[in-house]
């Protein structure tokens, strides 16, 4: 889809709102503001694309909201040329975000249809260098590739999965929801401080769609 010249004024619009308030990184919001967001979306929902909304996708699934998109993606604190592997692709516009950071990305799908239009997706848009895609279950991760310098979860877990905090480096960060299904959830920053030891930090509360086993 084209990035016409509305499209960029209302991204632009969008932005300039998120940056006003001061909470997130510039540097997340330079990158955001370059992402035709509206291109991960159904046609249907074009017009609302720069609104801070989630909006459904295929597969039961949803594309965060923006402000969501920038505090994780800002909470990870993301450095160029690290490893980040990313649960739940969904329709890849988190992906392209953690790309253009500069992060060697891993992202993992568990719907066969969303892994396969999120790949078509940044190969149009000509994002997809530095992404691998992978279609298995997010629980066990991508331990042939581990450890990941960041790891980020787009889906809500009742717990953290044990696979994924061993697949983090020590000193690494993982970024996810957690909280009962069909409640808030309690957005945590996860430091590996060392082989066996971890902190834990309660960012606030955040609602995404559950972290399911198995493939779809």
């Amino acid at each position: 889809m084209e990035d016409g010249f509305r499209h960029r004024g209302q991204r632009k619009r969008l932005i300039d709102d998120l940056r006003r308030g001061g909470e997130f990184s510039n540097r997340v919001l330079d990158v955001m503001a370059n992402i035709p967001r509206h291109s991960f979306l159904d046609s249907s929902f074009s017009e609302w694309a720069y609104r801070d909304e989630p909006f459904p996708i295929d597969c039961e699934q949803t594309i965060s909201q923006p402000t969501t998109v920038a505090w994780q993606s800002t909470a990870l604190q993301l450095l160029p040329r690290q490893k980040v592997l990313e649960i739940g692709t969904g329709s890849g516009y988190q992906a392209a975000v953690l790309s253009l950071l500069g992060g060697r990305v891993f992202t993992v799908e568990r719907h066969k249809p969303l892994y396969k239009k999120a790949k078509l997706t940044l190969k149009k848009l000509r994002l997809d260098r530095g992404i691998r895609f992978f279609l298995r279950d997010g629980n066990r991760g991508v331990p042939e590739m581990a450890p990941f310098d960041r790891i980020l979860v787009t889906a809500g877990a009742e717990q953290v999965p044990q696979p994924l905090r061993e697949q983090l480096t020590i000193g690494g960060v993982m970024v996810i929801p957690v909280g009962p299904e069909g409640d808030t959830q309690q957005l945590l920053r996860i430091t590996r401080t060392a082989a066996d030891t971890y902190t834990e930090e309660e960012l606030g509360l955040c609602r995404f769609v559950p972290f399911r086993e198995g493939l779809a």
